[in-house]
């Protein structure tokens, strides 16, 4: 099973306890692991890991957001690919 560790940066009108909320959430239901790194109520930086397709189905949810956030930016980064890890 290939794994992938993404570090994704989001930038908007971003509710700092919201997006994070909901980032949890997601991650938690698409089996994926998620480490906070940065954040404000303008951005917000996350390492991602998990299988390519559900890290990009991540990227898809928090894009659309919680109703009380606008995601306006995405910035997306793959260099940290994993292969062979499993979770």
């Amino acid at each position: 099973m290939k794994i992938e560790q993404v570090r994704f940066v989001f930038r908007g009108t971003l509710p700092a306890t919201s997006f994070l909320e909901f980032a949890q959430h997601r991650a938690q239901r698409l089996s994926l692991w998620l480490v906070a790194q940065d954040q404000s109520d303008t951005h917000a930086q996350m390492l991602v890991t998990g299988q390519p397709d559900l890290v990009d189905a991540f990227e898809m949810a928090l894009s659309l957001g919680p109703t009380d956030c606008v995601v306006q930016d995405v910035w997306r980064d793959d260099t940290q690919e994993e292969k062979g890890m499993s979770l």
